[in-house]
C-alpha cells in the first residue's frame, strides 16, 4: 500500500512540474522518455511544432518564479543553437544565489533516481519468469477493482497545492532544469520509470503492453505522440483482462482434462481390485441411495425428507433440459420443439467414474453415452417410463424416475428435473395439468435444504416468466436459490437495451433474490449438436460477447461449467451443513416408532409390507393345495346337488309334468324321449360346465376365506379376495369337454333298465323328494295368493286383502269342481269357467277369466303333485311288476324310470365334471393364482391397496426409519473421512 500511495504521491509530483511550470510554451525532447512519464506532456505537446537538430529555437515568456507575472522581454543574443536573453548584473547575482539550491535539489533528484533505478533493474532481475503461473493467482485479485475503489483511494491522497506546500518551489526548478535540459533527461528518464511502475502494479490485470498509442510522421526525430482517451483506455485494459482470464480458463481446462485422464486410470485400477480405497464417487452414491429410500414411502406416512437436493424449475422450454445436459456431458433427456417433454421428474445422480455411463435404479443396463445408439436407447427409455408413470387421463405424474450418470470429470450433486410451468393449458392436455405442475414443484422447493436452480429464458421478455414469482414465493430471501439466464446469445441479439441484461443478472429486474446469477448459452438449438461443440460455442461467444466485455457480465458467472462447479459447492456446502441434523431426527423417530410398536404390538414379529405379501402367498398356495386334496366323493355329491339345483325345475316342469297329464303309458315315454335329446342337444352340456366352474370357485373362496382359528390373520382378508377373484377371472374353462359330456349325458338318458331292487328304491326316494320340494313351493304359492288360514289370522292377527278374498273365493270353487273329477285335465274348458265366474257372481264375488286360469294352475298343480306322490308310494312294490314287464294299469310306475334315467345322468355328469376338475382345471386354477401373486408382488401400488392399517404402516415406517438411519450414518462417517 505504501509503495502504491508513493507512486500515487510521484505521479502527483510529475503533475505539478507540469501545471506550475516555468512558462515554456515551447516543447522538450520526448523521443527517450518514459511512456508514463510522455504520457504526462503529452497534453502540452503542441502537435504543429517540430523539434529540429542541430538547429533548436525556442520561443518562450519568461515569469517571475515569485509574482508570475511576465517580465519585460529582453533583447535575445545568438547562440550555437537558438538564442537568450542578454541580461544586467543583478539578475545574474539573484540567479546565482538560488541555483545554489537548485544545485542541492537536482542533484538528491538525480542521485535518488540512478539509485531507485539500480534498485529497481536489481529486482527485476532476481525475480523470476511467472507468467506461466498466472493462473494460480486467484479471480479477486485481479477483479480488485470490484472491491478496492483505487478512485477513491487517489482522491485521499495529497493533491498538488498540498504538495506545494509541503516541497520546494518546482516552478524555479522547471526554470532551471530548462536551462540544463541536457542533464535532466537522465533523471527525468529514471523517476518516469518508477512512476510507470507503480502505475503498472496500480493496473493488476495488464499484460504488459501499454495503454498508450504512438503515431508516426516521417522519422524518429519526427514522431508524434497524443494521449488515448479514458474510455479507450478502459476499453482496452477490459479486453486485456478478458484475454488473461480466458487464457488462464484455458489453462485451468487443460489441467482438468489432465487431472480427468488420471483419475480415470485411477478409477479403471479400482474396477479391476488393484487398488482398495473410497473414491468421491462412492459418497454421492450412498447420499444418492438414502434419497431412493426415502423417495419408496407411500404418501400416507408423513415422513419429513428435507435432505438437499438441487431443484431445476423453470418455465416451459426456458431451456432446463439443455443445462442438465451440459452438466452432466451428455445429450440423455428427449427432446422435443415446442411440446412438454418432461412429463414426471427425473432425479439424475452425477458422480465420477472410469466411462461415462447411465443407468436406471432398478435396472443393471448400462448405457454407454460416448455412442450415439445407447443415448438413442437412453433417450427413448426415460420417454417410455414418463408415459407408463402418467396416468390416463392425465398429463404429468409426480412419480420420479432414478437415473444414476457417471463419468470422469463430473461435479457430483443430485439433479432434481421438473416439469417445465405452464400458464395455459392447451387441447391436449388434462384440465389440471397447471395444478399439478405446481403441487409437484411446491412440493420438492419446500423442503427447507433443497437448492432451487431457477432457469429463465433470456430471449423472451422478463414479464412472461412465471416461475420466478413461484420462486420468491418459496424462497423469499434468497438464501437456496440460483439463477440461470440460458440463451444469452438470442438475447444479446434481439434485446434492444443491454443493460436488461444486465439488471437480470444483478438481481435488480425480477422480484426475486438468489445467491449468485449466472448466463449461460446451450446451444443454437440444433438438437444434434454435440455437447464438445456448444461448449466451444459458449466459449467462442463469451470471448467476443460485448455483454463481457462491457463489464454487464463478470467473467465468473458465465459458461456452464462455472455454474456447475458453483451449483455443486453449494449442494456440498448445505449438505455438510443439514445431514447430520437430519440424522438425528431419524434417530428420534425411530426410538418412538419402536415404542409405538412395543405397546401394541408386544407379541408380534415387525413385518414390512413386503414381508407380509410373502406370508399372505405363502398361505394362499397352501390353500390352493388343499383344493387338489378334495376327495371325489365330495367332488360328486357337490356336483350333482349343484346340478340338479339348476336343472330341476326344467325337470319336472317342461319334462315330467307335460308327460304324466297325458294319462297314457306310450304317449308319457314317447314325449319324455323327446324331450330328453332336445334339452341334452341344446342346454344340458352348458349348464353342468357352468355348475362345475360355479362348484370351484366356491370350494376356492370357502378355502381362501374361511377362519383357520387362531392362525386367521385378517390383514390377509382383502389380499386374498384379490387373488381369488383375478384368478378365477383369468381362469377359463376347456371348450372341449362340453362336446364329449354331450355325448355322455345323451347315452345315460337313453337307458331304461333298472337292474336291482336298490336302484328302483333310490330313484322313488327321488321323484319323492323332487315331488315334495315342488309341493312345498306350490302350496307357499297359494298362500300367498289367499293369504293366512284361519288360525294364522286368530293366533298371528292376520286379516286378508280384498284381492286375497276373491282368490280364496275363487279356489274354493275350483276344489269343488276338482272334488268332482279327480281325473280332470290340466286346462279348464270355456263353458267351465263362465259356470265358476258365474257361481261367485251369484256370492256377490266378481272375477276375471285370466284370475281363475291362474288360481287353477296352482289348484290343480297341488292336486296332480298330491296324487303323483301316492302313486309313488304305490309304486314301491312295483319292482317286480317292472322287471317281468307285467302289465298292470295301477302300477305303470314309467314316472319312476324317468327320475331314474335323471338320477344316473347326474351321477353320471358329476363322475366326468370330477374327473376333468381333479385332472386339469384345479392345475390351472394353481397356476392362475401364482401368476397373480406375481403381477402383484410387483406393483407396488396394488400391495400398498391391499395391504393396509395401521399395523401395516408402522411395521413399514419403523424398517424405512432404520435404513435410513444406517444409510445416513455410513455416509456421515464417509464424508468426515473425506473431509
Amino acid at each position: 500500500m505504501w509503495r502504491l500511495r508513493r507512486a500515487a504521491v510521484a505521479c502527483e509530483v510529475c503533475q505539478s512540474l507540469v501545471k506550475y511550470s516555468s512558462g515554456i510554451k515551447g516543447r522538450l525532447p520526448l523521443q527517450k522518455v518514459h511512456l508514463v512519464s510522455r504520457s504526462i506532456y503529452h497534453s502540452h505537446h503542441h502537435p504543429t511544432l517540430k523539434l529540429q537538430r542541430p538547429q533548436l529555437r525556442t520561443s518562450f515568456q519568461q515569469f517571475s518564479s515569485l509574482t508570475n507575472h511576465p517580465l519585460h522581454r529582453l533583447k535575445l543574443s545568438p547562440i550555437k543553437y537558438g538564442y537568450q536573453p542578454r541580461r544586467n548584473f543583478w539578475p545574474a547575482r539573484l540567479a546565482a544565489r538560488l541555483l545554489k539550491l537548485r544545485y542541492l535539489i537536482l542533484g538528491s533528484a538525480v542521485g535518488g533516481g540512478y539509485t531507485a533505478k539500480k534498485t529497481f533493474d536489481q529486482w527485476k532481475d532476481m525475480i523470476p519468469d511467472l507468467s506461466d503461473y498466472k493462473w494460480i493467482v486467484p479471480d479477486i485479485v485481479w477483479e480488485i477493482d470490484e472491491y478496492i475503489d483505487l478512485e477513491k483511494i487517489r482522491k485521499s491522497l495529497p493533491n498538488s497545492e498540498d504538495l506545494s506546500k509541503l516541497a520546494p518551489d518546482f516552478d524555479k526548478i522547471v526554470e532551471s532544469l530548462s536551462l540544463l535540459k541536457d542533464f535532466f533527461t537522465t533523471g527525468h528518464k529514471l523517476v518516469s520509470e518508477v512512476i510507470g511502475a507503480s502505475d503498472l502494479l496500480l493496473l493488476l490485470g495488464s499484460s504488459g503492453e501499454t495503454a498508450f498509442r504512438a503515431t508516426d510522421h516521417g522519422s524518429e526525430s519526427d514522431k508524434h505522440y497524443r494521449k488515448v482517451s479514458d474510455k479507450e483506455k478502459i476499453d482496452q485494459l477490459q479486453e486485456e483482462l478478458l484475454h488473461t482470464q480466458l487464457k488462464y480458463q484455458r489453462i485451468l481446462e487443460r489441467l482438468e482434462k489432465e487431472n480427468k485422464e488420471l483419475r480415470k486410470l485411477v478409477l479403471q485400477k479400482d474396477d479391476k481390485g488393484i487398488h482398495h480405497r473410497k473414491l468421491k464417487k462412492s459418497l454421492i452414491d450412498m447420499y444418492s441411495e438414502v434419497l431412493d429410500v426415502l423417495s419408496d414411502y407411500d404418501a400416507s406416512y408423513n415422513t419429513q425428507d428435507h435432505l438437499p437436493r438441487v431443484v431445476v424449475v423453470g418455465d416451459q422450454s426456458a431451456g432446463k433440459t439443455s443445462v442438465l445436459e451440459m452438466i452432466a456431458q451428455a445429450r440423455i433427456f428427449p427432446r422435443g420443439s415446442g411440446e412438454m417433454m418432461t412429463r414426471s421428474p427425473v432425479k439424475v445422480t452425477l458422480s465420477e467414474g472410469p466411462h461415462h455411463v447411465a443407468l436406471f435404479k432398478d435396472s443393471s443396463r448400462e448405457f454407454d453415452l460416448t455412442k450415439e445408439e445407447d443415448l438413442a436407447a437412453l433417450r427413448h427409455e426415460i420417454e417410455l417410463r414418463m408415459r407408463k408413470n402418467v396416468k390416463e387421463g392425465c398429463t404429468v405424474s409426480p412419480e420420479t424416475i432414478s437415473l444414476n450418470v457417471k463419468g470422469p470429470g463430473l461435479q457430483r450433486m443430485v439433479l432434481v428435473d421438473l416439469p417445465g410451468v405452464i400458464s395455459t393449458v392447451t387441447s391436449g392436455m388434462a384440465p389440471d395439468t397447471k395444478e399439478t405442475i405446481f403441487s409437484i414443484s411446491k412440493a420438492y422447493m419446500q423442503n427447507p435444504n433443497a437448492i432451487i436452480l431457477c432457469i429463465q429464458d433470456g430471449s423472451v421478455d422478463a414479464e412472461r416468466s412465471i416461475v420466478t414469482d413461484l420462486v420468491s414465493q418459496m424462497d423469499p430471501h434468497g438464501k437456496r436459490t440460483i439463477f440461470v439466464l440460458t440463451k444469452v446469445d438470442l438475447a444479446e441479439k434481439n434485446v434492444a437495451s443491454p443493460s436488461r441484461i444486465q439488471q437480470i443478472i444483478e438481481g435488480k429486474l425480477f422480484p426475486m433474490k438468489a445467491l449468485g446469477y449466472f448466463a449461460v448459452v446451450t446451444g443454437k438449438g440444433n438438437s444434434s449438436e454435440s455437447i464438445e461443440a456448444i461448449r466451444e460455442y459458449e466459449e467462442e461467444f463469451f470471448q467476443n460477447s460485448k455483454l463481457l466485455k462491457a463489464s454487464m457480465l463478470k467473467a465468473h458467472q458465465v459458461t456452464t461449467r462455472n455454474l456447475s462447479l458453483a451449483v455443486s459447492d453449494c449442494f456440498w456446502k448445505m449438505v455438510r451443513e443439514s445431514v447430520e441434523q437430519q440424522a438425528d431426527s431419524f434417530k428420534a423417530t425411530r426410538f418412538n416408532l419402536e415404542t409405538e410398536w412395543k405397546n401394541n404390538y408386544p407379541r408380534l414379529r415387525e413385518l414390512d409390507r413386503n414381508e407380509l405379501f410373502e406370508k399372505a402367498k405363502n398361505e394362499i398356495l397352501d390353500e390352493v393345495i388343499s383344493l387338489s386334496q378334495v376327495t371325489p366323493k365330495h367332488w360328486e355329491e357337490i356336483l350333482q346337488q349343484s346340478l340338479w339345483e339348476r336343472v330341476s325345475t326344467h325337470v319336472i316342469e317342461n319334462i315330467y309334468l307335460p308327460a304324466a297329464q297325458t294319462m297314457n303309458s306310450g304317449t308319457f315315454n314317447t314325449t319324455v324321449d323327446i324331450k330328453l335329446k332336445q334339452w341334452t342337444d341344446k342346454q344340458l352340456p352348458n349348464k353342468a360346465v357352468e355348475v362345475a366352474w360355479e362348484t370351484l370357485q366356491e370350494e376356492f373362496s370357502r378355502f381362501m376365506t374361511e377362519p383357520k382359528g387362531k392362525e386367521h390373520d385378517d390383514i390377509f382378508d382383502k389380499l386374498k379376495e384379490a387373488v381369488k377373484e383375478e384368478s378365477i377371472k383369468r381362469h377359463k374353462w376347456n371348450d372341449f369337454a362340453e362336446d364329449s359330456l354331450r355325448v355322455i349325458q345323451h347315452n345315460a338318458l337313453e337307458d331304461r333298465s333298472i337292474s336291482d331292487k336298490q336302484q328302483w328304491d333310490a330313484a322313488i326316494y327321488f321323484m319323492e323328494e323332487a315331488l315334495q320340494a315342488r309341493l312345498k313351493d306350490t302350496e307357499n304359492a297359494i298362500e300367498n295368493m289367499v293369504g293366512p288360514d284361519w288360525k294364522k289370522r286368530w293366533l298371528y292377527w292376520k286379516n286378508r286383502t280384498q284381492e286375497q278374498c276373491v282368490h280364496n273365493e275363487t279356489k274354493n270353487e275350483l276344489e269343488k269342481m276338482l272334488k268332482c273329477n279327480e281325473e280332470h285335465p290340466a286346462y279348464l274348458a270355456s263353458d267351465e269357467i263362465t259356470t265358476v265366474r258365474k257361481n261367485l257372481e251369484s256370492r256377490g264375488v266378481t272375477v276375471d277369466p285370466s284370475l281363475i286360469k291362474d288360481t287353477w294352475h296352482q289348484v290343480y298343480r297341488r292336486h296332480f303333485l298330491k296324487t303323483a306322490l301316492n302313486h309313488c308310494n304305490l309304486c314301491r312294490r312295483g319292482f317286480y311288476y317292472y322287471q317281468r314287464h307285467f302289465v298292470d294299469s295301477e302300477l305303470e310306475c314309467n314316472d319312476v324310470v324317468l327320475f331314474w334315467r335323471i338320477q344316473r345322468m347326474l351321477a353320471i355328469t358329476a363322475n366326468t365334471l370330477r374327473q376333468q376338475l381333479t385332472n386339469t382345471e384345479v392345475r390351472r386354477l394353481e397356476k392362475n393364482v401364482k401368476e397373480v401373486l406375481e403381477d402383484f408382488a410387483e406393483d407396488s401400488e396394488k400391495k400398498v391397496k391391499l395391504l393396509t392399517g395401521k399395523r401395516v404402516q408402522l411395521a413399514e415406517d419403523l424398517k424405512k426409519v432404520r435404513e435410513i438411519q444406517e444409510k445416513l450414518d455410513a455416509f456421515i462417517e464417509a464424508l468426515h473421512q473425506e473431509k
